[in-house]
């Protein structure tokens, strides 16, 4: 997914949600920290899109029937946005104080509020997926992310298994 699909996305979904800010907790939350291509966001089809306040996730939803997989926006356009909560993410405490806001005339006027690197890459490297190792490592490669502030963040998620901590841990030492 491009930039101007990303917009596009984040467009829509304010939209449906009545709301200038939407919350993108994915890989897709990469375009609000650099202002070039990232193949290995662009890979992926689909924009991971939330509400800061989604408490039933009924928000979510409405996102998914809206604009998520399957739908006719998908058909059309061929990317689509997928209804998540933050909840569906391991993040670090204080992530929210680190959101980076995304708001450029493609938005119109809908602020998305991505996920700084860090937290992103934590997020991505909990998950622990093909892809999101592959993601991790463009990060990494790119140097977007310091191995350092990663220990830190993955040390600021209380609740993590700790087989799950120490697997993180050691993909950050050596991909």
């Amino acid at each position: 997914m491009n930039k101007a699909q990303f917009e596009h996305t984040i467009r829509a979904a304010g939209s449906i949600l009545g709301d200038d800010e939407v919350l993108v907790i994915g890989s897709q939350a990469i375009h609000a920290s650099i202002d070039y291509k990232l193949d290995e966001a662009e890979r992926s089809i689909e924009v991971d899109v939330s509400s800061l306040n989604d408490p039933d996730g009924s928000k979510a939803d409405l996102i998914d029937g809206s604009i998520g997989e399957l739908s006719v926006f998908q058909e059309t356009y061929g990317y689509y946005a997928q209804g998540v909560t933050p909840q569906t993410a391991t993040l670090a405490d204080g992530w929210r104080d680190r959101l980076i806001p995304y708001l450029t005339p493609g938005t119109n006027g809908v602020t998305a509020l991505c996920l700084e690197p860090h937290d992103l890459w934590i997020s991505k490297a909990v998950a622990g997926r093909p892809k999101d190792k592959e993601f991790c490592r463009a990060l990494i490669d790119r140097k977007l992310v310091e191995v350092k502030t990663l220990h830190q963040r993955l040390e600021m998620i209380a609740s993590l298994n700790p087989a799950v901590r120490k697997q993180v841990s050691g993909f950050i030492e050596n991909g």
